[in-house]
């Protein structure tokens, strides 16, 4: 009984992480959709804006708020599906498109955190920032170019903020949407092939159980 009931019970967990997966990442960019529209991409403007959105727009502080959580949990539900997926076994051929989606999609909603580190324009944000510039930096042969890159080529400002939020609304967010689709699709369609085995598997044995009654 166990060695059927724990493929079964990580088939479903791992349908369930994925629709919320994607409930997460279409929350999560709802509101970033609504929050463009207040937002401005720009040394201290981020700021004041933000704060413009949380005080004066109606609500507004609940879409920051939504847009934040959703962030942050999706990135500990995705992280949870991963370990399901390898107890489950899902690293196989017959399940490697969820496999590869779920890593994938799981590194661009890390992605999305860490560019979304200096849009606030705060401390936290902007020495947490200056600290990673350096570590990425040091990356033989390609660190100073992928950090003249993410700086627009001088001091952290409003050059950095314009290319971060572009990397976080129009290339990562893009991304992490249709990997979670593909993610769930995938799993739908490897869950309906199971079930059509099963049932196939059902319908053989009960087909030679009765020719092995009607032989006897």
């Amino acid at each position: 009984m166990k060695d059927v009931s724990l493929p079964f019970i990580f088939r479903r967990l791992s349908t369930i992480l994925a629709v919320a997966t994607l409930t997460l990442t279409l929350i999560a960019a709802s509101s970033g959709i609504l929050l463009a529209f207040y937002y401005e991409p720009s040394a201290g403007g981020a700021y004041r804006s933000l704060k413009s959105i949380d005080t004066d727009i109606p609500y507004g502080w609940l879409v920051h708020t939504m847009h934040s959580l959703s962030g942050n949990w999706v990135i500990g539900v995705a992280l949870i599906q991963i370990v399901v997926m390898f107890l489950g076994e899902r690293f196989r051929p017959s399940w490697l498109t969820a496999w590869i989606s779920g890593i994938f999609f799981t590194l661009s909603a890390i992605g999305l955190a860490w560019t979304a580190m200096l849009l606030g324009w705060d401390q936290l944000g902007f020495w947490r920032l200056k600290i990673e510039l350096g570590t990425i930096e040091a990356i033989p042969l390609i660190g100073t170019q992928l950090r003249d890159i993410l700086t627009g080529g001088g001091a952290v400002g409003t050059v950095t903020v314009e290319h971060l939020y572009t990397l976080h609304s129009y290339v990562v967010s893009i991304a992490a949407v249709g990997l979670a689709v593909i993610h769930l699709g995938s799993l739908l369609v490897q869950e309906r092939e199971v079930q059509v085995e099963a049932l196939s598997a059902i319908v053989q044995e009960e087909t030679e159980i009765q020719a092995s009654v009607e032989a006897n």
